[in-house]
């Protein structure tokens, strides 16, 4: 039976490609995401079709149970959960304090703070019986730096930061690895920065910024960061990790220091 690494938020960017990293190196991948069966079905086939195994859900993070029933299920039938990525993204659009609805406001806390709070609390248990696991939280520049229009966004992604530390205080001395991960920049992914974009912009983006200028975030490579924080030996932890690219400013298309491009996943 091999190790689990359970992916929530398993997009095209970043989640997907942490879920086919891990699965190259031998391990189950279990992919969750929101919507979009026929996207999901497509990265387990790539997976499978390099030499991985992987297993896809559709999961609705804000249904009361979801994460949990999920996580009983994998552990029961496919095997233990040894890695726990949490990518939920909670980005609610630019908006200012009065367009900010509490229906809004309350929503970015229950997917990105929340939700995390629920994974943690079901796969802990499991982990702290093997006396190992790793807990990997993508996080955004706006959980150290809250901005304009960032009202819902800010205090979700603040509050997921105190959280992961609050987690590692508790579970580092049991072996459990928890790391906070901030994506301070844009990341090339068509489903979440194209679709806010546009095609049209999100390609001048790639042209002017990204490709071989190293201006956008490669998700493959942003992989290979979370799979190197997994093997890490635990008198050598790293806990909290700032990742950009190599020129942060996109001139002027986006600026990656005041708004969060991250989306799902």
């Amino acid at each position: 039976m091999k190790p689990v690494c359970l992916v929530i938020g398993a997009g095209a960017g970043i989640g997907g490609n942490v879920a086919k990293r891990f699965a190259r190196d031998g391990y189950h991948a279990c992919l969750c995401r929101r919507s979009d069966e026929e996207g999901l079905a497509k990265l387990v086939s790539e997976i499978e079709t390099d030499g991985g195994e992987a297993t896809g859900f559709i999961l609705n993070a804000i249904e009361e149970g979801s994460i949990e029933e999920r996580v009983t299920q994998i552990e029961k039938e496919i095997g233990p959960i040894e890695v726990a990525v949490f990518n939920l993204g909670a980005q609610i659009g630019d908006r200012n304090l009065q367009a900010t609805s509490y229906k809004a406001f309350e929503m970015g806390w229950r997917l990105a703070c929340f939700g995390l709070f629920r994974l943690a609390s079901v796969v802990t248990p499991k982990m702290e019986e093997r006396g190992k696991g790793t807990i990997l939280v993508t996080s955004a520049t706006a959980a150290v730096r809250g901005n304009k229009g960032q009202h819902s966004h800010a205090a979700a992604m603040g509050g997921r930061r105190m959280l992961c530390q609050s987690l590692n205080a508790e579970f580092g001395p049991k072996g459990i690895h928890v790391a906070h991960i901030i994506i301070d920049g844009a990341v090339d992914a068509p489903d979440t920065l194209g679709k806010m974009l546009g095609p049209e912009r999100f390609q001048e983006l790639r042209e002017s910024k990204g490709m071989e200028h190293d201006g956008l975030m490669l998700p493959a490579k942003i992989a290979d960061t979370y799979f190197h924080l997994a093997q890490q030996h635990r008198s050598a932890w790293s806990h909290e990790v700032d990742m950009r690219s190599f020129p942060i400013w996109l001139g002027g298309i986006i600026d990656s220091r005041s708004q969060d491009v991250r989306g799902e996943i």
